[in-house]
């Protein structure tokens, strides 16, 4: 596929070209990725990636480390294909690295704040002021994020085997449903958080630790920010690899690699671990709340 003069393929698995036989604008983005910015975020992800491992460690806070731990491997290992391409745009490999791994990591990022905002709710007091079980958050929205994983997994996979132009579209299109998918999943998950949060304040104002709303701040935080992300994406992805929305590196840098990393610095500062896992003598690390992390005047749960 984009075959050009002398047999030369600018795109796909049987891409030839090179910047020595064919000039950057006949590759997939227009130009070559920014060695300096891919090059830090790499950087960036790593350290944020060793910090969760360690707090991880301490607090013994197990499957919210290998959630965000996996999701900055895939980072890493994303914009290393980036950096492949400022070699060779027509790396085609590469290509697939970035796309994929790239575009995945979010995922697992979603499903570490699924699990640490719905264990919040699930062991609360205030059970009653949610309109759902709490159940129903582990129930709708885990499984969700596994289906936006998959559908934006299958969608990079169907881009790689694809031969003609056509196929590669039905590729992105697939990426596009995950994106779409994954936005939809995660502000149905924010608006029903507010809605608990706001119910929980004008019920029983000021009765939230700090510590607490510290955590609750930065989770959510992030939360928005991956949903501008992926907002993002599918604005980029709208008419396919090939059209002008997906040859913008600033929007890209932005709005995808430095957005990314900040979500993760908040997913750093508002661990779950000092509010779930305290590092106290005789604490079991139970996954309920301390008691002083609990509304004054209530015992904490059996």
């Amino acid at each position: 596929m984009s075959e050009l003069p002398d047999g030369l393929i600018a795109f796909g698995p049987m891409a030839n070209c090179t910047l020595a036989l064919c000039p950057v604008e006949w590759s997939v983005f227009q130009y070559q990725p920014s060695l300096a910015a891919n090059a830090l975020f790499i950087a960036i992800f790593g350290v944020l990636m060793v910090a969760h491992i360690v707090q991880g460690v301490w607090y013994k806070a197990w499957s919210y480390m290998g959630c965000i731990v996996a999701g900055c491997i895939l980072q890493i290992i994303g914009y290393g294909g980036r950096i492949m391409l400022h070699d060779n745009p027509f790396d085609f490999n590469a290509f697939l690295m970035q796309i994929i791994c790239i575009t995945i990591a979010p995922v697992f990022y979603c499903a570490a704040i699924y699990v640490q905002l719905s264990q919040v709710y699930a062991t609360t007091p205030y059970i009653s002021i949610s309109r759902f079980n709490p159940k129903f958050f582990y129930w709708i929205f885990i499984p969700a994020d596994v289906v936006c994983l998959v559908l934006q997994a299958v969608g990079g996979a169907l881009s790689a085997t694809g031969s003609t132009f056509d196929a590669v579209a039905v590729g992105v299109d697939v990426s596009k449903a995950g994106l779409i998918l994954q936005v939809i999943v995660l502000f149905t998950f924010l608006c029903l958080s507010a809605d608990y949060l706001f119910s929980l304040k004008r019920k029983h104002p000021g009765q939230m630790s700090k510590q607490m709303r510290l955590f609750l701040l930065f989770i959510l935080f992030a939360a928005i920010l991956i949903l501008v992300r992926c907002i993002y994406r599918i604005v980029e992805l709208k008419d396919g690899y090939f059209a002008p929305n997906f040859r913008h590196q600033p929007e890209f840098i932005a709005l995808e690699g430095a957005v990314m990393c900040l979500a993760v610095i908040f997913l750093n500062i508002g661990h779950p671990g000092p509010v779930f896992h305290p590092r106290k003598k005789g604490n079991q690390d139970s996954p309920e709340l301390r008691s002083d992390d609990l509304p004054q005047g209530e015992a904490e749960p059996k």
